[in-house]
């Protein structure tokens, strides 16, 4: 019986790499169904997997109407960055050209850790007067939800307008559900993205939502790579130490992931309480450089901003490109970016995990690895434990950080976020963090 599964699995790993797509999306199914058939070829076929451009039906966001003032400022910071850094202008007008404004004026705080991103976020959560958005892919019972949970509690109760949106199965058998009951017997008003049981006959449930959001009184927001859960602030041990990191944005930029949520929470069919003006900052902020956040998901295929940013990203590096990705399978246009940049004479240094949390990635990531260092990459291996943070930076003059991986999951099948940055001191930071990985 063993025997034929493993022929089945090998005819079935023959028709994966025979049909058109990336390879690296078929690289991941051959080798789950190679050494994992069971599992692999049930996913497989409960997945859809020669179709991964099958779309989770969900509406196409309705985009947030910007005041002409609004959309006159962001032509405004556009015209600055071209005199200012030049060469990235054409990244931030591709943005720009998608739906995505540059700001100014926004305090950033590059969080190195999970415990730094996760605590400043709790503490600031303390503070809200008129509104709390989170919007994560797992939610798990535990000491950070324990603090949380109490928080949202409360402000809600004191009549601050609170909002919760989870993935149905990055939460799956960790969040208990009388502890959502609580949220809601409270006041706080929770959607839950693509629940399981709804799509598991519809073939939908590969399409996740992948964001780390948090948005407090319109003056400030996070993204990142952490979740609400006790791994990532390390309070309990998985794959060694847990390496995470985020973004605290303070100031006009702030808008960009609240209007974002906005999107998914209508999206989800949840109701804005207020008119959007509302929830904009509303505190002045004066700071350096420049800052565009961004989302990408399925409804947007076969664009994917994610990936083009990434890969401007890559062909703007003239001196430094550092990368930290948890998963690493890239498609060919990022293999042959990154392989030019390094024959270029670029420091390209690509930093991952020493303790992957999933080995098949690991296999198929380990797979590219010989024809990037024939080319100069340079591949570190964080060897303290699982590096899950997501951040890229450039010649000291720009970065991303946010929640997408370099992977075709997240360049395809989940909805993501993240924020570039422009000339801003937060650079530094990163940079300096980037340094001790290495």
């Amino acid at each position: 019986a063993y025997t034929a599964l493993q022929l089945l699995a090998g005819v079935v790993a023959m028709r994966i790499w025979s049909r058109p797509g990336a390879t690296s999306y078929k690289m991941g199914w051959i080798i789950l169904v190679l050494f994992v058939p069971v599992v692999g070829l049930i996913l497989y076929l409960l997945w859809n997997g020669d179709r991964p451009s099958k779309r989770l039906s969900l509406k196409k966001p309705v985009p947030i109407e910007e005041p002409l003032a609004q959309q006159e400022l962001a032509r405004t910071n556009l015209e600055k960055l071209r005199q200012t850094a030049p060469q990235w202008y054409p990244l931030a007008a591709y943005l720009s050209g998608k739906g995505f404004d540059l700001y100014r004026n926004t305090a950033l705080r590059y969080l190195p850790t999970g415990e730094a991103y996760l605590e400043d976020m709790l503490t600031t959560l303390d503070t809200a007067q008129r509104f709390i958005f989170l919007e994560y892919f797992i939610m798990a019972e535990g000491e950070i939800w324990d603090r949380l949970s109490d928080i949202l509690c409360r402000k809600s109760r004191q009549g601050v307008e609170v909002k919760l949106i989870f993935d149905d199965f990055g939460s799956m058998m960790r969040m208990p559900n009388e502890k959502i009951d609580a949220l809601q017997d409270a006041g706080v008003e929770v959607r839950v993205f693509n629940p399981v049981h709804h799509y598991v006959n519809r073939l939908y449930f590969n399409y996740r939502d992948h964001r780390k959001i948090t948005c407090v009184d319109g003056d400030v927001a996070y993204t990142g790579g952490a979740n609400i859960a006790d791994e990532y602030a390390n309070l309990i041990e998985r794959f060694g130490y847990w390496k995470d990191c985020g973004l605290r944005l303070e100031g006009e930029g702030a808008w960009g992931l609240t209007a974002s949520f906005i999107r998914m929470c209508v999206n989800l069919g949840g109701v804005m309480h207020n008119e959007h003006d509302y929830y904009r900052p509303h505190t002045p902020v004066k700071s350096e450089g420049f800052c565009q956040p961004f989302t990408d998901g399925p409804q947007n295929n076969p664009d994917n901003p994610a990936e083009d940013v990434f890969l401007q990203m890559i062909s703007g590096a003239r001196r430094f490109l550092y990368i930290t990705t948890p998963y690493f399978i890239p498609d060919e246009s990022l293999m042959r970016a990154l392989c030019i940049a390094g024959d270029g004479g670029v420091d390209v240094r690509l930093m991952l995990p020493g303790k992957p949390d999933h080995w098949y990635a690991d296999c198929v990531a380990e797979s590219y690895f010989g024809e990037l260092i024939k080319h100069g990459v340079k591949v570190y291996r964080y060897t303290p434990g699982f590096l899950h943070g997501k951040s890229i930076m450039v010649d000291r003059e720009a970065a991303f950080v946010g929640s997408a991986n370099m992977d075709y999951r997240s360049f395809e099948l989940d909805y993501e976020c993240g924020v570039m940055v422009y000339g801003a001191p937060m650079i530094e930071s990163l940079l300096e963090d980037m340094d001790m990985i290495v």
